[in-house]
């Protein structure tokens, strides 16, 4: 595994231009190497558009940004059949869905419609019009961004799409000492423009195969089954972790081991991870009692075989 060489720079350069957030930065990585997809659930103004866009730099992947609005049609993500008058047939002009990485900006501000023409991109990597199979850019890595549903103009998520999410999360405020040098500092975008990739495309598809040969024992494949269990049947949610969602974790597990620089999963991994797999699936049965605090006890209360 080539953890040192390639791994370590990119979360170097990130780190320049999001200040206090290596943790996210982390996560955000874990779940492009994955192969999975990420939703960001934030205020207007945290860096999450500037994250994504440094993130496409230091890889060399190419980027598209879609804002979101209750006019977008699916069809302005995912392309159209044009008609050529000169030679009389129709061609494929594809939307912005095409591209390695592809932020959807407040995605809950599109209509359900708009939202579940994402469905077959997310997953599985191709777009389906008048019958045709068109697929994706490898690798593909989608970010969605979402307002708190508190906000005006907002729809919420349906449990279909958040399912198709690895992870959420979110980047909060900065601390005092960061958003001081914030102010100090050039602007983000001028530091954006200094980033120089750190590896090539063909590197990033390599990495993700470098997880897949991540060693899992059986006991973390059984600590992996408790924990969907417990939310199953403890009676603290409505309902429980899918079987995507587990698949989610297993790989998420040995993404983020790979990022601890080992090549085999530890609990201590499947733990690390199991909250922004989970905070976007899981529904409290008792509305007073909080997600987060329900997703704690979970985890406390399942013993590592």
């Amino acid at each position: 595994m080539e953890y040192n060489k390639l791994v370590q720079p990119i979360i170097e350069s990130l780190t320049k231009i999001i200040l206090d957030k290596e943790k996210e930065i982390l996560l955000t990585l874990t779940c492009l190497l994955a192969q999975g997809h990420l939703l960001i659930e934030d205020i207007p103004g945290t860096g999450k558009t500037t994250l994504v866009k440094g993130l496409s730099k230091v890889l060399d992947l190419d980027f598209k940004r879609i804002q979101c609005t209750n006019d977008l049609l699916p069809g302005d993500i995912l392309g159209t059949y044009v008609f050529d008058s000169r030679e009389s047939r129709f061609y494929f002009s594809p939307g912005p869905i095409f591209s390695n990485i592809v932020l959807i900006d407040e995605i809950n501000r599109a209509t359900p419609k708009t939202q579940s023409g994402l469905l077959e991109a997310m997953a599985e990597k191709q777009v389906t019009l008048e019958g045709k199979i068109h697929k994706l850019p490898v690798p593909f890595f989608l970010v969605a961004t979402q307002n708190p549903m508190e906000e005006v103009g907002t729809y919420p998520l349906p449990e279909s799409q958040l399912d198709r999410f690895m992870f959420k999360i979110s980047l909060g405020y900065p601390s005092k000492e960061a958003e001081k040098r914030l102010l100090k500092e050039r602007d983000r975008e001028e530091l954006l423009k200094e980033i120089r990739p750190v590896i090539s495309k063909g590197k990033v598809l390599s990495l993700q195969k470098d997880i897949e040969k991540v060693y899992i024992s059986d006991p973390i494949y059984d600590y992996i089954e408790d924990l969907v269990d417990m939310t199953r049947y403890s009676n603290l949610f409505l309902w429980g972790l899918s079987p995507r969602a587990s698949f989610m974790l297993l790989k998420g597990a040995k993404s983020w081991a790979f990022i601890q620089k080992r090549d085999f999963v530890l609990p201590e991994d499947v733990k690390e991870i199991f909250m922004w797999i989970s905070s976007h699936r899981l529904r409290p049965r008792d509305t007073d009692k909080d997600t987060t605090q329900l997703i704690k006890q979970t985890i406390e209360s399942v013993p590592i075989r």
